[in-house]
């Protein structure tokens, strides 16, 4: 019991750390990264939404961005609606985005592998169709959501990508906090149990639709806070803001970093900021056509992810604890 109190306490003490040391690194880089910086932050809570639904409940999703819209139109909605303050949209975008999860997984227990995954993956091809049928929703133009300027305690040089980015950042690291808890409790063992033995896990008294209804459940609301912190960044919500590439970037970064632990969701997080930038410097140097803009970004995506697969299937991060082990 005191080594499980140590080691709570130890995590918390490492992302109280880690986030002054985001605060310092705010201050000390231009407008671009800080802004990338937000990315980053919502990019870590989605991939960590899919590690939690693949690697550990063994459910396959391939279209998680249709749950970020979800959680971003939500968000949205409860701000223009009812002008609340952005912590009360965020804990909205959760709960709207866990109901889906929640109807959706009861879907699922009763699915798996190519099953689960079409069905996932033609939620998010029809969401376009389907948002455009409620005025509501703001149609192709999608709605506004402007969470107001920074609070002017804060200096006038404060921006509001800066703003932006405070509030990104704080939301992953408590995130990413509690669902580190999460997987560790008896709750993280259960799913682990489900995905790897599903048989034994069901003699033992385990009841596998529940498990994995709750699986989706908590991943489709953290999926839901990662299309508010989108949404947030971008100051709007439509259609166009939660294209089918965006779910297929998320398996991706799922993949990069490791579908079976949380420990390397930086680098999923970090790779897919960067490739837009890679991709428009290559462009640059090369001259290519609008067309090629247009699909590297895509192409390369594409090609990370076959990389990954072939060479480092587990992550970077399980993969070096392999070698250490050995």
């Amino acid at each position: 019991m005191h080594k499980v109190k140590a080691s709570n306490l130890t995590r918390l003490i490492g992302f109280v750390l880690l986030g002054l040391v985001l605060f310092f690194v705010s201050n000390r880089v231009d407008e671009l990264r800080v802004y990338q910086g937000a990315s980053v932050a919502m990019y870590v809570v989605a991939i960590s939404s899919i590690i939690l639904l693949t690697g550990y409940s063994g459910q396959v999703s391939l279209g998680h961005g249709a749950l970020l819209a979800v959680g971003g139109y939500g968000a949205a909605l409860v701000r223009n609606e009812f002008n609340a303050p952005v912590w009360l949209c965020f804990a909205a975008a959760v709960l709207l985005a866990a109901l889906w999860g929640a109807l959706l997984g009861a879907t699922a227990a009763r699915l798996s592998g190519p099953y689960l995954a079409g069905t996932t993956l033609a939620l998010a091809v029809g969401l376009p169709s389907i948002a455009n049928q409620f005025k509501f929703l703001g149609g192709e133009q999608g709605l506004i959501f402007d969470i107001g300027l920074p609070p002017a305690s804060l200096g006038e040089f404060f921006s509001q990508y800066k703003w932006f980015f405070w509030i990104a950042a704080l939301t992953a690291l408590i995130a990413m906090w509690w669902l580190q808890n999460l997987l560790r409790s008896r709750y993280g063992r259960t799913w682990r149990a489900v995905r790897s033995q599903s048989v034994a896990a069901e003699l033992a008294g385990i009841n596998l639709a529940r498990s994995k209804i709750l699986a989706f459940t908590v991943s489709a609301g953290l999926a839901g806070l990662a299309g508010a912190l989108l949404s947030m960044s971008i100051s709007t919500v439509s259609p166009g803001a939660f294209p089918l590439s965006l779910s297929f970037a998320l398996a991706t970064g799922a993949v990069l970093s490791g579908v079976t632990t949380l420990g390397g969701v930086i680098i999923g997080a970090v790779t897919l900021v960067a490739i837009p930038e890679v991709a428009d410097t290559l462009t640059q140097s090369i001259g290519a056509s609008e067309n090629v803009i247009a699909n590297l970004p895509g192409l390369m995506v594409s090609g990370l992810l076959i990389v990954a697969v072939l060479f480092v299937p587990n992550g970077p991060v399980e993969q070096l604890k392999h070698r250490q082990k050995r």
